[in-house]
Parts: C-alpha cells; sequence; structure tokens
C-alpha cells in the first residue's frame, strides 16, 4: 500500500502558498488576553484563540453558524455556539478554498478566532470576554462557550495536518460486522520532540477509504487483508490524512463514548489528498468568480464630478489563478459590501449598482503576509464612485473576464447595510 508523503501541500491547493504565506507554519501561542481586531488592520494569527468542534449549524449567505466546541466536558452535551466569519476570514475544506456552504454538517473543524471587532454589528451574540473559562455546568465543563467567536481560520482536519505538516499514523484497528475502532497517533510530519496525540476514533460502513484516483470501501480493506475481517490487527504506523466528524457512539460512555470521534474518510496516499484538493478548489473558484473577490478599500482619491481612485488590498485564500486575473489596465467593476461579504444595493445583481472602471496599478507586498491578506493591492479608477466605498469599507470586485451572474436575494443588501438577514436573535443567548 502506498505511503503517505505529506511534505507539502497539495499541488492543486498551490494558491495557498500566495495567499496564506509564511504562516503556513504552526502558530502554538496565542493571546492570554482577548484580542479585538480593529478595522482595516488584519490581526496577528498568534493573538487568536484556538478550539476545536463539530459543525452544526450554517447560515452560508451571512457567513456564520455554530460549532459544538469541545471543552473539558461530555462533547455530546454541548450546546451549539454561534460563530461569524471575519470578512477577511478563511474557509478551507479537503486542502482547498471552500465556503462554508460547502463544509458537511458533522464534520470536526479546527478554529482561530478572536473578539468581535465591532460588537454592535456582531452578527452573533457578543459573550463576555471570559466566557472560555466559566464552567457550563451538566458535565460540559469548561471552553465551550469561547467570547472569541469571529473567525480568521476555519479548517476541517486535513486541512489543519497540511497546515501544520502533521500526520495521523495508524496503529491499531479492531473490526466486527464493518465497524470499529482505530487507534491513531497526530505527529509532526517530520522529526520533531512534539509528544504525538494518540486517539481512538470508530469507523463504519460509510467511511470513505480513498486511494489514488478511487474510492473504496471497508469492505475492501478487508478483502484485501490490510485489515481483519473480525478482531484487531497491528496497522505499524501507517501514515495517512483523516477526516473527522461526530456521531453518537456505541457504549455507556464510561470507555469515552460520549467524547469519541468518528472518522469519514481516509486518504491513503499523496494523490488522493491532491485529487480531492484540486476538485474542492475548482468548486470554489467558480463560486468566487460569480460573487467577486472581496477586498478592504485602504484609501480613496477623488477627482471632479464623481471620478475617484480606490485603492484596496484583496483578501486571501484563494487560488492563485483567480488572482492572477487582475492585472494593469484590466476592465473591472466594484461594488460596496457589508462584513458578511454580501454586495450592497442593486435589484438586478451585484452589477445594478456597482461602479466601472479599470485597474490601474497592482502592487504586491514581500515579506511576512498576514493571515486574510493577498498580500496584493490594486488601484482601480472609476468616473463614479459609489457610497459604499470609503476606507476600511469591504468591497468586492470583479474583472472584466469574470462573468456577469444573478446572485440569490439572500446574498445581498437593498437599501440598508445594517440590514439583518435575519438578526442575530436567531441564535440562543447561553
Amino acid at each position: 500500500m502506498d505511503k503517505l508523503n505529506l511534505i507539502s501541500p497539495p499541488r492543486g491547493s498551490r494558491a495557498a502558498s500566495l495567499c496564506l504565506g509564511v504562516f503556513l507554519m504552526s502558530s502554538a501561542a496565542f493571546a492570554d488576553e482577548p484580542f479585538r481586531p480593529e478595522a482595516g488592520k488584519f490581526p496577528p494569527l498568534e493573538k487568536s484563540h484556538a478550539y476545536r468542534g463539530e459543525l452544526v449549524f450554517v447560515d452560508h449567505a451571512n457567513r456564520r453558524g455554530s460549532i459544538r466546541v469541545e471543552g473539558t466536558g461530555k462533547f455530546y452535551r454541548n450546546d451549539p455556539h454561534p460563530f461569524a466569519m471575519l470578512p477577511y476570514g478563511i474557509v478551507r475544506y479537503q486542502g482547498a478554498p471552500a465556503d462554508l456552504r460547502d463544509i458537511p454538517l458533522g464534520t470536526v473543524m479546527h478554529v482561530r478566532a478572536f473578539l468581535p471587532p465591532d460588537p454592535k454589528t456582531s452578527a452573533v451574540p457578543v459573550l463576555p470576554a471570559n466566557s472560555k473559562t466559566k464552567d457550563a455546568g451538566h458535565y460540559r465543563g469548561t471552553g465551550i462557550f469561547p467570547a472569541e467567536n469571529h473567525v480568521l481560520l476555519l479548517e476541517d482536519e486535513p486541512s489543519h495536518c497540511l497546515r501544520e505538516r502533521l500526520v495521523w499514523k495508524l496503529q491499531e484497528v479492531e473490526i466486527k460486522n464493518g465497524e470499529g475502532t482505530i487507534t491513531a497517533t497526530r505527529a509532526p510530519k517530520q522529526g520533531s520532540d512534539v509528544k504525538a496525540t494518540e486517539d481512538m476514533m470508530t469507523f463504519d460502513s460509510a467511511t470513505r477509504i480513498w486511494r489514488g484516483s478511487e474510492r473504496i470501501s471497508v469492505a475492501s480493506m478487508v478483502a484485501e487483508e490490510a485489515w481483519p475481517s473480525s478482531g484487531k490487527k497491528s496497522l505499524g504506523g501507517q501514515p495517512v490524512l483523516l477526516g473527522v466528524t461526530w456521531k453518537p457512539a456505541p457504549g455507556d460512555g464510561l470507555s469515552g463514548a460520549f467524547t469519541r470521534f468518528h472518522i469519514s474518510d481516509i486518504w491513503l496516499d499523496d494523490a488522493a489528498i491532491e485529487q480531492a484538493a484540486l476538485f474542492q478548489a475548482e468548486a470554489h473558484k467558480v463560486f468566487i468568480r460569480s460573487r467577486w473577490m472581496p477586498a478592504w478599500v485602504d484609501a480613496v482619491d477623488y477627482g471632479k464630478f464623481g471620478r475617484a481612485t480606490v485603492t484596496a488590498t484583496l483578501f486571501g485564500g484563494m487560488d492563485a489563478s483567480l488572482y492572477a486575473d487582475f492585472q494593469k489596465d484590466v476592465q473591472g467593476q466594484i461594488n460596496g459590501s457589508e462584513n458578511t461579504l454580501k454586495h450592497a444595493g442593486g435589484h438586478y445583481g451585484p452589477g445594478h449598482m456597482a461602479s466601472n472602471g479599470k485597474i490601474i496599478e497592482i502592487a504586491v507586498a514581500t515579506g511576512k503576509i498576514p493571515l486574510g491578506s493577498s498580500g496584493i493591492q490594486i488601484k482601480f479608477e472609476t468616473d463614479l464612485i459609489i457610497e459604499g466605498i470609503r476606507p476600511t469599507r469591504v468591497i468586492r470586485v470583479r474583472p472584466e473576464s469574470w462573468p456577469r451572474r444573478q446572485i440569490p436575494r439572500e446574498e445581498y443588501v437593498n437599501d440598508s447595510l445594517e440590514e439583518r438577514f435575519p438578526t442575530p436573535a436567531i441564535f440562543p443567548k447561553y
């Protein structure tokens, strides 16, 4: 059976090297005090609060949802915890850029998050800054309601491992009637003094196993005698990537059934995860071209009779081919947006109220690029600037080569940037 190399991210996600930059390396430290981002500044990853949990609700149009956060107690008892993506927040799924709508409910996600930048306009409930230290009671423990609910980075297990250069090593499988448990350790791919994390997770006949370009089943692994038909077998530390979810496990809870995670996918080699990343990256490129590239305004130089030159920084986390479409002298459109990335104004699609013009300059930053930024700054000249385009405000930009398409009603605001669809009141206040 092929060995998993995992020395670098999949080739299909080469954009990550441009958009994620030097912070692809592990950043274990985070601030003792909760950090609140400022408008117009990308917050430092090292000051974020890290946690993980099961994705249980998604409001994709408003870039928010709920996660059942893993704390110190019984995981299944934890109430879903609301979160909102920062406008420049990055979602990654199976090693590639993604939108919230791409992530299946139940997926265990890794989170790096901050306090709400502006509590008055938060799309989710605002909690006391010390919420993560409070004991929630009822066997739930602490850590399950962090006030840091505005997310800079949301990534599934394989994306997290690729970014942190980690690998799961399968130690032992125990199987009966097509389901069972796998004991595995998660550790750095290269030699390290960091102690490996051992975990026992469940699997069943619905677990997907990927090898090269083929999908195989648990039954196939048994037929190939890689796994036993019944009982235990040592797997010798076989390196893989795992997709992790949560579902109710058998048992009385004394053996960890209430907190044990479940394996949804196993990628046995590099080719398998590269193919998954390629398909996900293609889906996301189509999505962004139809919704436009998000950015924020650094400055506006006003001319006469509505003319203006807008300087804007494109947000990060996208495929490199999307950024390559932004070139000097390319015609395009620029439109106001709100912090959920919903287009502002217009009844006939995002282009209805957008400002037309062209890109007159491109600048690419060197050195360390903060997470959330692409490091690419454009200057866009228009002869009719609109109200929503102001310094520190979020916008969306479309080069002329991208298609003109309509978007559904829930993905734009009509008369007011303060419109919420629906309001944060849909979430419980814990």
